[in-house]
């Protein structure tokens, strides 16, 4: 394998695609935080609740009270340096670090498209994406270069083609394909869009898009990285990720991918881009032609970093598999959900009640939820299993705080999943006290009574 990759990895190309891409992605994650503040999320989501639902492993992140703030500034700079290539090794990791560490303060806010910038932005950090169109490159010649490996340009373009790919293996299942489920949920209730807005109650548009999203998502790697269809399949990235803009709240997702899109395009393509940019910027795009091709500092240290991103593209190619460790349905347990494309495939809506019993007396009290949880924290942790149980040891600790002794805690939950009648959600017999979290499967989650074939 060795002698055949050889080959493949001394081979160079030109940098403006990485180039592109770099300042695209600089631009598009610093107009995400601002967007995230100016709507008010940060004191909303981090400041406002009194308890944050953490990822499994890392209860240690935690918001930083006002400092919060000052966490957002930073990631906000660090997207600009990025863009602008400057400092951009010191750039690149301060907004991988500060982008994952919000990410990680509370799973409530858990979107597919911010687990995706977190993977891009760590491989950022190790490609020499500012060796062209750089303030960096600008004001040092020895980091300026008009070629790069090869290898670098088409990771990202396999990050990209792998989350398309495995979003449409998620949707070949019997509720999205023979079901139109949950859009047929969804699409109904954007009757008010112009033009469109007629159109969202019909049945046989739920089945169209259903199709299309999932033959879209198969095909548009495949299609992009075709030459000959290339523009086509552009023109289908802008189409597909307009519609879902305009008919979903998911915020900056849609306009990522399609500017990520452009990393597909040759080199030429990219080589304009920059010359009219540097025009407008009055930035000389021949001053980075140096026809210079980047080369390791170490031949050690090069191999390790192969070696690295290898094993880390190996384990997105097999985390998404790992729900086939556990038993059950998967959109009903999500264990093995998230982090794994499986991208707006569910409507869950679910209600918990919580029953606090004294182990000393016996006695009992149910818990208001409202007292401990925002609206927003509680509709997400009513069908989530693992918010469940996590809320369940905070209400053991907060009231054996209070001076209740030891306590057990009890679930009475219900559970509805893509407009299927609700159904007994947590086994109400199991003291959630006593359970704990990890990788295993959760034998407290009661069976789903219904089934969803496919995969």
């Amino acid at each position: 394998m060795q002698r055949h990759l050889s080959p493949y990895f001394s081979q160079h190309a030109e940098a403006a695609p990485l180039a592109v891409f770099r300042i695209f992605f600089g631009i598009m994650m610093f107009l995400g935080v601002v967007r995230f503040w100016a709507y008010g999320w940060i004191e909303k989501f981090y400041l406002e609740p009194d308890f944050h639902f953490t990822y499994y492993g890392f209860g240690w992140v935690q918001p930083l009270g006002g400092w919060t703030y000052g966490l957002f500034v930073l990631c906000a700079l660090a997207a600009l340096g990025v863009a602008l290539g400057w400092r951009y090794r010191w750039s690149s990791v301060l907004f991988f670090l500060s982008f994952t560490y919000i990410e990680l303060m509370d799973k409530t806010t858990y979107l597919n498209h911010y687990y995706f910038i977190s993977l891009l932005a760590f491989v950022m950090i190790f490609l020499p994406a500012q060796a062209y169109f750089s303030l960096d490159a600008a004001r040092r010649k020895d980091l300026r270069f008009q070629q790069v490996p090869r290898w670098a340009i088409d990771l990202l373009k396999v990050m990209l083609a792998l989350v398309y790919f495995y979003a449409g293996l998620a949707k070949l299942n019997s509720d999205w394909l023979l079901e139109a489920l949950p859009l047929k949920i969804w699409l109904p209730a954007r009757f008010d869009l112009p033009v469109l807005g007629g159109l969202m109650g019909q049945e046989w548009v739920h089945y169209a898009f259903s199709w299309a999203g999932a033959l879209y998502d198969l095909s548009i790697p495949f299609l992009l990285w075709y030459r000959p269809t290339r523009g086509i399949a552009f023109a289908l990235v802008v189409i597909f990720h307009t519609l879902t803009a305009i008919l979903f709240p998911i915020g900056m997702f849609p306009y990522v991918m399609i500017v990520s899109a452009l990393v597909f395009f040759s080199p030429g393509f990219h080589r304009q881009l920059l010359g009219v940019a540097g025009r407008r910027l009055g930035v000389a795009r021949s001053r980075f032609d140096t026809g210079r091709a980047w080369r390791p500092g170490s031949l050690v240290r090069d191999r390790a970093l192969k070696g690295m991103l290898g094993l880390f593209l190996l384990a997105q190619l097999l985390l998404p598999w790992r729900y086939l460790c556990y038993p059950g349905e998967l959109f009903w347990t999500e264990e093995g959900f998230r982090f794994s494309w499986r991208v707006m495939l569910m409507e869950k809506s679910g209600y918990v009640q919580f029953k606090v019993v004294r182990q000393q007396d016996g006695k009992w009290f149910y818990v208001d939820n409202t007292d401990f949880l925002t609206a927003f924290q509680e509709k997400q942790m009513s069908f989530q299993p693992d918010f469940i149980l996590e809320y369940a040891h905070y209400l053991r600790d907060h009231f054996q705080a209070q001076g209740h002794g030891e306590v057990a805690i009890y679930a009475d939950a219900f559970v509805a999943l893509n407009g299927r009648p609700s159904q007994r959600y947590i086994d109400p017999q199991r003291d959630l006290a006593k359970e704990t979290e990890s990788f295993a499967h959760k034998t407290w989650i009661l069976p789903f009574n219904d089934e969803i074939t496919g995969l």
